[in-house]
């Protein structure tokens, strides 16, 4: 994919005159992917190397649980493929940032900025805290959080005091930003992390779903003092599912496996724990699922940029609708492709679901903004105009690496 076509098609004008021809989207589809043969499932693993051969050698090793040699392997090497000075691997991505919210000091009372516009772990990982999320608007061209909304937002209701940054409508500490790499493509971190250190909030990386990606050269992550992914059994490499804790400070790593190893104090055989822990390490089971994954996410990646290629080249000319591409000066792991409807189409979304699905292929909507689910209603928020026009307009298109573009 040339750099001349990157982000061209989410910097279009939202207002299309053009006309909607349903039938012409599930064509370019088809134009991308060929015809199915049953039901193209939106993202499925693929498992093509060593993942039977470690998982025999640890079942045989009975070390099957939380330790044992897979999980230090895998948390190794992820490590060296994403740059980051510690991994600390756990049972999953939520978990992963329960733990990271934690770690950066997020407590009862107070609030933490998230995007509107992301999977419901972000949301529920503050609820455990016992904090309240703060919803902010989504940028058109990254799909996450908008660092202009954040800035707005914030000079609007924040205060810096001696005990730190202030909502001031609500009384309650802002103890982190937390942005989210939506669908792979990287958010702007630079402005982001500019904004929390302009305020004295800590940062939070939400990288879930773009393990792969990178952002001015480096991969998402490697740069923060936190940071969360997830290998859930839809990721680009899953380990059934787990997660992991990225950071560049060797306390908070030494910390995170501490906090998730049910704050066990090291000892031959006594069983001293020394606070509230949690039981979420990484099983070795899981580990071993996930080391021959990462042995693969060179080819996945490549797989992947693929089939966006194609669906770029197939979508460059349908009326009405345009496929969402890598932001500027990134590369996107597209985890998820996505295609936006023109505004003046959104209305007939769920039509071009129900066509896409009839056709065979698992397509998706995106997730129901946060503000608008039953138990988080309350929660404080600015102008969300951005994330409910692509809430209205996104359709998620199947992205596994297996899928092999129909003219490659």
């Amino acid at each position: 994919m040339s750099e001349a076509t990157v982000g061209t098609a989410a910097a279009r004008s939202d207002v299309s005159t053009r006309t909607f021809d349903q039938k012409a989207v599930v064509d370019a589809v088809r134009r991308a992917v060929g015809t199915p043969n049953g039901i193209l499932g939106l993202h499925e693993p693929v498992f093509a190397g060593n993942e039977i051969a470690y998982l025999e050698e640890c079942i045989k090793s009975t070390f099957v649980s939380s330790v044992g040699p897979f999980v230090d392997r895998f948390e190794r090497m992820l490590e060296e493929v994403t740059g980051a000075k510690r991994a600390v691997a756990v049972v999953n991505g939520t978990a992963a940032l329960h733990a990271c919210f934690r770690l950066a000091g997020v407590e009862p009372g107070d609030e933490v900025m998230s995007p509107a516009l992301t999977f419901i772990a972000t949301t529920n990982a503050i609820a455990y805290c016992g904090a309240t999320p703060h919803f902010i608007d989504s940028s058109l061209t990254t799909l996450g959080m908008d660092p202009r909304a954040l800035a707005s937002r914030l000079e609007a209701i924040a205060e810096r005091t001696q005990t730190g940054t202030i909502n001031r409508e609500t009384g309650r500490r802002i103890a982190a930003i937390s942005p989210m790499h939506t669908f792979g493509h990287p958010v702007e971190l630079d402005e982001i992390a500019a904004i929390a250190r302009d305020w004295g909030i800590a940062l939070v990386e939400d990288a879930a779903e773009s393990l792969g990606s990178t952002y001015k050269g480096h991969a998402v992550g490697s740069q923060a003092r936190l940071a969360a992914l997830s290998f859930n059994g839809n990721k680009i490499v899953t380990t059934g599912g787990g997660g992991a804790i990225l950071t560049n400070d060797e306390e908070l790593g030494r910390r995170a496996k501490h906090l998730t190893t049910t704050a066990k104090l090291p000892h031959k055989w006594a069983f001293i724990h020394d606070e509230i822990g949690f039981n979420y390490r990484l099983p070795n089971l899981n580990a071993a699922l996930g080391c021959a994954q990462l042995e693969q996410l060179e080819g996945f990646l490549a797989s992947k940029r693929k089939l966006a290629a194609a669906y770029q080249r197939a979508f460059a000319d349908v009326p009405g609708v345009h496929f969402s591409g890598e932001p500027k000066d990134t590369t996107s792991n597209y985890w998820l492709n996505a295609i936006l409807l023109d505004e003046a189409n959104a209305d007939r979304r769920d039509e071009l679901l129900t066509a896409l699905n009839d056709a065979g292929f698992g397509a998706r909507p995106a997730w129901t903004l946060m503000h608008r689910l039953p138990m988080f209603a309350q929660s404080p928020h600015g102008d969300l105009s951005t994330a409910e026009s692509i809430e209205r307009r996104l359709i998620n298109l199947p992205s596994s690496a297996s899928i092999r573009p129909r003219n490659e």
